[in-house]
């Protein structure tokens, strides 16, 4: 096991033989660290924290620690990160709460860039990007293949859709829909579908046709959300992806950003 001397790491850890971890990282009780990660230096880490295979914590990075929540009272509750991930420097996660689940959980292959905040009680799925300076509050939501622009912040309880791609300074304060990009300077706005990340990822060319053309009946049709779901469902071929853009707007509590 390659660890720096200069580690601090409490005796109830579990490492990895074959993790490493850098100088002054300080490792508490209650954490595990999967095999071939690697924390370069002065990463700090509390349990009750699970991490994964192959990931890649950057200097400064904290993680597991005491959410920003006054409601929060010291109950147990966990950190779970998947494999792959790579942590850039300041980043923080905080463990969950007692109103959100007792968990914070992300997923593999995500890139977390630099001061990215992830509060308390968020889900961010598989291979998202978070670019520098991205917020995300209490109870967010983020699904699989996401990309998010510096700077944004995400309100508690808003979700964003998988495929999504949010432009940088963006505040974000209802849910942002799967496939779809938006991006505001002041108040949220989508403009269609999130075409070119859609055709990298092997999505086809009538299936992002499809989402195009139903987001046009949302975001530039003048109906109301109801209206444009009859519509959508009446003239756009029936496949998965427009149904789980239908589902995730009729399960939106907080309205959706039009």
């Amino acid at each position: 096991m390659a660890i720096h001397p200069t580690a601090l790491i409490d005796p109830a850890a579990r490492i990895d033989e074959s993790a490493i971890v850098g100088p002054f990282c300080v490792i508490g009780p209650e954490v595990e660290i999967g095999a071939r990660t690697e924390l370069k230096a002065h990463v700090f880490c509390e349990g009750p924290t699970w991490i994964g295979e192959e990931n890649l914590f950057y200097p400064y990075a904290s993680i597991g620690v005491a959410p920003q929540d006054l409601k929060y009272k010291g109950e147990r509750a966990e950190t779970r990160i998947g494999a792959r991930n790579k942590i850039r420097e300041f980043v923080t996660i905080h463990r969950g709460t007692e109103g959100g689940g007792l968990l914070t959980a992300i997923g593999d292959d995500n890139l977390l860039m630099a001061y990215t905040h992830v509060a308390h009680d968020a889900r961010i799925g598989s291979r998202c990007v978070l670019a520098n300076g991205v917020t995300l509050a209490g109870h967010v939501t983020i699904g699989d293949w996401a990309v998010i622009g510096a700077f944004t912040g995400i309100h508690q309880f808003c979700r964003v859709g998988r495929h999504a791609m949010i432009g940088g300074y963006s505040v974000v304060t209802q849910d942002v829909m799967p496939f779809a990009t938006i991006v505001t300077p002041r108040e949220a706005k989508a403009f269609g579908a999130n075409a070119t990340g859609l055709e990298r990822r092997g999505f086809s060319k009538d299936t992002v046709e499809n989402l195009q053309n139903a987001l046009r009946i949302l975001t530039r049709g003048k109906l109301n959300t109801s209206q444009a779901i009859e519509k959508i469902r009446a003239d756009i071929p029936a496949c998965e992806e427009v149904e789980e853009l239908i589902g995730f707007i009729q399960a939106s509590e907080r309205g959706i950003i039009k």
